[in-house]
């Protein structure tokens, strides 16, 4: 199909012309994107996946157990950390560029002023469309009620954790919050939810309720599991026992019959970049240990495993930190300086208008009582310099506290993104 879109530079230059962080809380151009092109009620499965931290993870293992039963399954997360491309897969792989130049420009032909968000949300659901998926796991970007992927039917919802973040936009508090996410809820779709705080479990309770859709309560799988499963850390129990709990009401939507050693298959093949991935050294870089955790929630799932699960070797020596401003930063700092307080921190300026000043949090962290100094640098490639100089002993360096800061690591080392280069297994 013609259109303004010769090739894949081509779309990627219009995202980049629209706006990462442009916003339209309005849901009007979704529906007549989709009405328009036939996509509100697609003729595959969908499961939606909402929640504030263990999206990314759920929906991967989530989209794992269905693809391991024979489904052909699309995969769209976000954000990415060097391409767009990295957000729709469709079976464990990227689609091909001339797939998104075709879909980008029938988009174009009809809806033109859509967000960044909403355009790629669009296109996530034209391409699964044309490649025929059967089932599609859409990850939510923000919220629920005015989320691009709530304008279409959902056959499932999940729910991860629920907790506390962009308060600016959502609310300043946990109700708030919880009741924005929970408005996703608009049909009788059957609702699956990880353990929640009680007041965001009531909320979502109310709002199954009310649409007639039935609520199932996911417990994390037992410990042993851990060590089966593809993405480490304790807390990725939780997301896993919430996609396993997601599955077993997903696969008789698609003539599926659950067996425990695809199951298991699944969930130990899964892999998502950036969550608590360990990467042994390579060329240009030291061992090092990637994780987006970027509020208290997330920090706590990290810290967690920093104390309590990681062998010696595997402890982390030095530290690269930095955050958006808009985060609860100080706490998150707060919390890594207690799990790492002898780790020496480097702190480079991100490329990115919402970070937050990286002299102020390094005067933060070094008001902080006894503990290793922090250090402002000024490029994240500067930073893994003289992180890689400070190690002591086999510890890798720890990388945190904001996807953007990885998505800098990861443009540097763009291998890293892929689990044949990684060991996720701690």
């Amino acid at each position: 199909m013609r259109g303004p879109f010769k090739d894949i530079h081509d779309v990627e230059a219009h995202l980049h012309k629209v706006g990462l962080f442009h916003q339209d809380m309005r849901l009007e151009r979704m529906y007549a994107a989709l009405e328009t092109l036939a996509l509100k009620r697609p003729s595959f499965k969908i499961a939606q996946v909402l929640g504030t931290n263990g999206k990314g993870s759920t929906a991967t293992f989530l989209a794992a157990l269905c693809q391991s039963h024979g489904c052909r399954t699309g995969l769209y997360t976000s954000p990415h950390f060097v391409s767009p491309q990295e957000r729709i897969h469709i079976d464990g792989h990227p689609v091909p560029p001339d797939l998104w130049v075709e879909g980008a420009n029938r988009i174009m032909g009809v809806a033109p002023d859509l967000t960044y968000f909403e355009f790629l949300t669009v296109l996530a659901l034209l391409l699964f469309t044309r490649c025929a998926v059967d089932v599609a796991v859409m990850e939510a970007g923000l919220g629920g009620r005015h989320d691009a992927t709530t304008a279409t039917a959902a056959d499932l919802l999940c729910f991860t954790p629920i907790a506390m973040d962009h308060g600016n936009v959502l609310g300043s508090s946990l109700t708030a919050i919880a009741t924005d996410k929970a408005a996703a809820i608009r049909s009788p779709a059957p609702v699956c939810t990880a353990r929640q705080y009680p007041l965001a479990a009531a909320i979502l309770h109310d709002a199954a309720q009310k649409q007639g859709a039935r609520l199932l309560q996911a417990d994390p799988l037992p410990s042993a599991y851990e060590q089966h499963l593809g993405l480490a850390g304790q807390h990725q129990l939780t997301n896993a026992g919430l996609a396993f709990s997601a599955w077993q009401a997903l696969a008789p939507l698609l003539r599926k019959k659950p067996d425990s050693s695809r199951q298991q298959q699944a969930l130990s093949a899964a892999f998502v970049p950036g969550r608590l991935q360990y990467a042994p050294a390579g060329a240009g870089h030291p061992p090092l240990l990637l994780d987006g955790a970027h509020n208290p929630h997330g920090m706590r799932a990290l810290t967690a495993t920093l104390t309590a699960a990681l062998p010696s070797g595997k402890r982390p020596s030095t530290v690269i930190f930095s955050c958006l401003g808009d985060k609860d930063w100080h706490t998150v700092a707060r919390q890594l300086h207690a799990a790492l307080p002898e780790a020496p921190v480097f702190i480079p300026s991100l490329h990115n208008p919402r970070a937050a000043d990286a002299t102020e949090i390094a005067a933060f962290w070094n008001s902080l009582p006894a503990g290793a100094t922090a250090h402002c640098v000024s490029q994240t490639h500067e930073a893994l310099r003289m992180a890689a100089a400070h190690r002591t002993g086999e510890g890798p360096v720890l990388i945190t506290g904001s996807l953007y800061l990885l998505a800098e690591v990861f443009a540097l080392f763009p291998h890293l993104l892929h689990s044949s280069s990684s060991r996720t297994t701690l």
